[in-house]
């Protein structure tokens, strides 16, 4: 029962802010919890993404191979997908502080392991079947342990941020997903390349470490757990806010999330997002090695080359919260739907476009700037903005576990399909168009929640 405690959302503080002080301190703590969970999302993506830099070098080793690898990619997306679920409603009622920490640092752990084991495996003390089931467990772990690093990071933004400037926050916080991606592809394929696959596992732990401190120090609970008002009453959003007792915002909390797995919209979303998962880490996932085979690349130049889509996808996320909430008043459908047509645009000019460096450089821009805005609305913030605040973490979880559930899918489809080529050769041709189908149907999907209105309790 203690552990649960440890858990629970921070009981209100019994030493309150003074009057003249609240609009200050509120804006630095909150400020501080916006940073928190950016930058220390980011570096989750670190630790989680280290194994897609790793793919040819583990097959050149002749440790492990495509299909395998597949596998192992498919436990961390499963085991994440079911996680994200539970971990979405858990978080609702959390100290998100001591959630989001957690879950990192047994995502550190794992990256540890996996670079011990490596390192064990190149010098026989281990075989590659064992290898392979031990990776497998590994990543799994992990993909459960990453899955608690979203839901705190979003809610706190509902804990602390206004509905009016939250599209905008939002789309900042959503550039940390870009940020984390551009430091897997640059710094762990750097590590790689200069000194072996294994060393990348135990960069990525490095990384992690430094999230930790991050969350610890400048990540904070709620509003009233720092002797401050709730963020509705601080707005003026509602004024009776503060007049509920915990128990009572329990069950509404509670009941909201219920009303949540029933609303049509959220799966809707859901869907889409699944399938805008599948093309986004198709490439994250599938890139680099893509590259060295159809088109030539070794692998830093092949990093390179996929490390500066998360990096423009900044420039999607930052601008499309903002636009969002500024020009569009907070709808989101219309640029959502342009980005989709981008992304399918983008997919296509690097499957079928030609090896020539700036062909692919240009396709990856134009996909980093899409795929950024599409994380940002399909894969939450038009969502969340169909639901009560109470009940945002229920909204990313029903989204995070279709989505990461389909990635873990593409990735085994993928494998199977690389792996079907005759003489030992990858084959690629069915491989590009399922790829590039998933990008046009997910853009699709979201037209049928064009005229959905957000869910009244």
């Amino acid at each position: 029962m203690a552990f649960l405690d440890f858990y629970k959302i921070s009981a209100p503080s019994a030493n309150k802010v003074p009057a003249e002080k609240v609009d200050s301190t509120y804006k630095r703590l909150r400020f501080q919890s916006f940073l928190a969970g950016t930058f220390g999302y980011a570096l989750y993506y670190v630790c989680r993404l280290s194994m897609g830099v790793m793919k040819q070098p583990l097959i050149d080793a002749g440790l492990l191979n495509a299909t395998q690898l597949g596998i192992i990619g498919a436990c961390l997306y499963w085991a994440y997908a079911v996680s994200k679920l539970i971990s979405g409603f858990l978080a609702d009622g959390s100290n998100i502080k001591r959630f989001m920490a957690t879950g990192i640092t047994i995502s550190v752990l794992m990256n540890f392991i996996m670079g011990i084991l490596g390192v064990t495996a190149l010098n026989g003390g281990i075989t590659t079947s064992l290898l392979f089931i031990l990776f497998a467990i590994c990543w799994a772990i992990n993909g459960a342990t990453q899955a608690m690093g979203a839901p705190p990071a979003i809610i706190a933004l509902s804990r602390w941020y206004p509905l009016r400037i939250r599209g905008t926050y939002y789309g900042f916080f959503s550039a940390s997903h870009n940020i984390g991606e551009g430091l897997s592809f640059i710094f762990v394929g750097s590590i790689v390349a200069a000194f072996g696959w294994k060393w990348g596992f135990f960069g990525a732990a490095l990384a992690g470490v430094l999230g930790i401190i991050l969350i610890l120090l400048l990540l904070h609970d709620t509003p009233e757990s720092k002797g401050l008002p709730p963020v509705e009453v601080l707005t003026g959003e509602n004024e009776k806010a503060e007049t509920l007792t915990p128990e009572q915002k329990r069950a509404q909390t509670k009941k909201m999330q219920k009303s949540v797995i029933k609303n049509p919209g959220v799966w809707i979303l859901a869907l889409a997002s699944a399938f805008m998962y599948m093309s986004r880490y198709a490439i994250n996932e599938w890139g680099v090695i893509f590259l060295q085979d159809t088109k030539g690349y070794d692998l830093a130049g092949a990093a390179a080359i996929i490390g500066i889509n998360p990096i423009f996808g900044i420039i999607g996320t930052v601008v499309s919260g903002w636009l969002s909430d500024v020009l569009f008043k907070g709808d989101r459908k219309y640029p959502a739907f342009v980005a989709g047509i981008l992304e399918a645009i983008a997919l296509a000019l690097f499957l079928f476009g030609g090896a020539s460096k700036w062909i692919n450089i240009v396709a990856m821009v134009l996909f980093g700037i899409a795929i950024g805005v599409l994380i940002s609305f399909l894969g939450g913030l038009m969502a969340v903005d169909l639901v009560p605040r109470q009940a945002t973490g229920a909204a990313l979880g029903i989204v995070g576990m279709a989505s990461y559930a389909a990635a873990g899918l593409q990735n085994v489809v993928t494998g199977l399909l690389m792996d079907s080529g005759v003489e030992g050769v990858r084959d690629y041709t069915y491989v590009r168009w399922f790829w590039l189908g998933a990008a046009i149907i997910s853009f699709i999907l979201p037209i049928f929640n064009w005229r959905r209105k957000k869910q009244q309790i």
